[in-house]
């Protein structure tokens, strides 16, 4: 009788294990955390922290992620992404937590109204390029990484999430080579009260799905369509950003899949990990990425 049962409580459990399902459900464990040096510039080590799965298939996808703070501050070791990282890794993903130039570092006059447009857009373009780097960097040593270079997922907050958005869907703009990253192909892109320079330049080509997380009232960075911090049009730092909203109108408009998460009344706080919603967020990579379901989602909240 006690070996039936033994029995019965075996098959139960292979049941139980075959019910879960990879990218949703957490199998794995972490191993520890791997730090690469993937460029020098300007005297400063680039690196990228790697969080792996123990024991996973040999080409796993791969998440990419840039950290908030102005691009004068910030880094891929604060708790909320590596909580992110472990937990992304666990369902059999590989996570890269960046770090790029902070150029705006000790700068009396920050990343506000009282910095000048032009200057901003410059520093759009230097941290998209670190970004384009580190992806270009992690592709070339796909191998070494066991990771799948045709399914990369990208991701930012704030700062990080403007970086990656504009060289997701304005790198005409970004940068003077476009060309020189033309072998790149993301599956899924995830921003954290992000932005982008201009909404006309995405077209079908670069029209790569997307998550967003956005208030509707955020102080910074615009929902809509707005001036970067609200500044006003007299001021050196007045520049018209394209906001979540926007961003997902126009993905809408092009048949292209989204999750959109809007927060009534939410300033920036937005910026921060919505471990409530992840997963909603993994189901969405899961269905998109993987079995290329076509979802269009806008949940209010």
């Amino acid at each position: 009788m006690k070996r039936i049962l033994y029995f019965c409580m075996l098959i139960l459990s292979f049941q139980s294990i075959e019910a879960q399902e990879k990218y949703i459900d957490s199998l794995y464990k972490v191993a520890d955390v791997k730090t690469e040096i993937y460029a020098e510039k300007e005297s400063e080590q680039l690196i990228i922290d790697i969080y792996q799965p123990v024991n996973s298939e040999k080409k796993r996808p791969l998440i990419l992620f840039m950290h908030g703070g102005g691009f004068s501050g910030g880094s891929p070791k604060n708790h909320q992404e590596v909580k992110f990282a472990k937990i992304a890794a666990s369902k059999g993903y590989t996570v890269g937590l960046i770090s790029y130039r902070l150029i705006r570092k000790g700068k009396e006059n920050g990343f506000g109204c009282d910095f000048e447009a032009s200057g901003k857009l410059k520093t759009f373009q230097f941290a998209a390029e670190d970004f384009m780097d580190v992806v270009k960097f992690m592709k070339d040593h796909a191998e070494k990484f066991n990771i799948n270079s045709d399914k990369i997922i990208v991701g930012g907050s704030s700062a990080g999430a403007e970086a990656v958005l504009n060289a997701v869907y304005n790198p005409d703009l970004m940068f003077e080579n476009p060309e020189k990253y033309a072998e790149i192909k993301f599956s899924a892109v995830m921003s954290l009260a992000g932005a982008i320079v201009d909404v006309r330049y995405l077209n079908e080509k670069q029209a790569v799905p997307g998550i967003f997380f956005h208030g509707t009232d955020d102080n910074l960075v615009p929902y809509a369509t707005a001036p970067h911090h609200y500044c006003e049009n007299s001021k050196p730092g007045y520049l018209i950003l394209d906001g979540s909203k926007s961003i997902v109108e126009k993905l809408h408009n092009l048949g292209t899949s989204y999750l959109f998460y809007s927060y009534e009344g939410a300033r920036h706080e937005i910026s921060g990990m919505p471990f409530n919603e992840l997963p909603q967020v993994f189901d969405f990579l899961s269905s998109v990425v993987f079995k290329n379901n076509k979802i269009q989602s806008h949940i209010y909240k």
